[in-house]
């Protein structure tokens, strides 16, 4: 399916937030994904990932999560010096930012015409994995998918402490979780950590892992796995397509 790509601007708090939008190029009413880059914005890599979905009949809007702090299309450098800067950005952004952030673009995608209505989900990778995991929240959302999100366990997202492992049973759409086993940044304990919260919720989940590091999605670094990533996009398009059949 081919694609229509733009940038949209939202005010949030007084600031200009960003907004990449991909959608499909005939018109028609979509389902609407709030995506979710990780430290390093909306890079080639990141826009790949966003268009690949869209091209899969989405409306897929992806927001600058730093916008209170880098330039608007700031794109950070996935290096030594870019993630000291992404993960800085990070803990400089109130938790409570992101969670105004998400609002502002479910709304934005609840008031576009071509978004079916009541048929909103979120993706996130990364940081972006947990900002999925936290979009959940919302009553919209009817479908999460989080690859390999990090700091969930632990509260770690911004500045302060994230309540996001204490406030799963507030999800009410389904889940699904990708995991790479390789990954040190989500270790095993972190990993049971979040299933376990997912069950005691009853909260209807599925859980992918592969044998892979972080970020193995991301097909501009030593850790991208091909095999890896083309299995997850499978599972992630079969769970939006389920949750919004007609």
């Amino acid at each position: 399916m081919q694609i229509t790509k733009r940038n949209v601007e939202l005010r949030v708090d007084e600031s200009l937030m960003r907004v990449y939008v991909a959608a499909p190029k005939a018109v028609g009413i979509y389902p609407g994904i709030l995506f979710y880059s990780d430290i390093y914005q909306l890079g080639e890599p990141m826009i790949r990932l966003a268009n690949y979905l869209a091209g899969f009949g989405y409306v897929v809007a992806a927001p600058e999560i730093f916008h209170r702090i880098e330039p608007i299309g700031m794109i950070i450098e996935p290096d030594d010096l870019g993630r000291m800067r992404g993960n800085d950005d990070a803990r400089r952004t109130l938790v409570a930012d992101y969670d105004a952030d998400r609002i502002a673009a479910i709304e934005f995608l609840k008031a576009d015409s071509s978004v079916a209505p009541g048929k909103i989900g979120t993706l996130g990778f990364c940081i972006g994995g947990h900002l999925a995991f936290r979009a959940a929240f919302q009553s919209e959302i009817k479908a999460a998918v989080c690859c390999y999100p990090t700091g969930i366990p632990s509260g770690k997202l911004g500045k302060g402490v994230a309540d996001t492992i204490q406030r799963v049973s507030e999800i009410k759409g389904e889940m699904l979780i990708v995991f790479g086993t390789l990954d040190p940044h989500i270790p095993t304990n972190d990993r049971q950590i979040i299933i376990q919260a997912l069950e005691q919720a009853g909260v209807p989940h599925k859980i992918c892992s592969y044998e892979a590091e972080h970020t193995f999605m991301r097909d501009d670094g030593y850790r991208y796995d091909s095999a890896a990533t083309t299995s997850a996009w499978s599972e992630i398009t079969t769970f939006f397509a389920r949750i919004f059949a007609d």
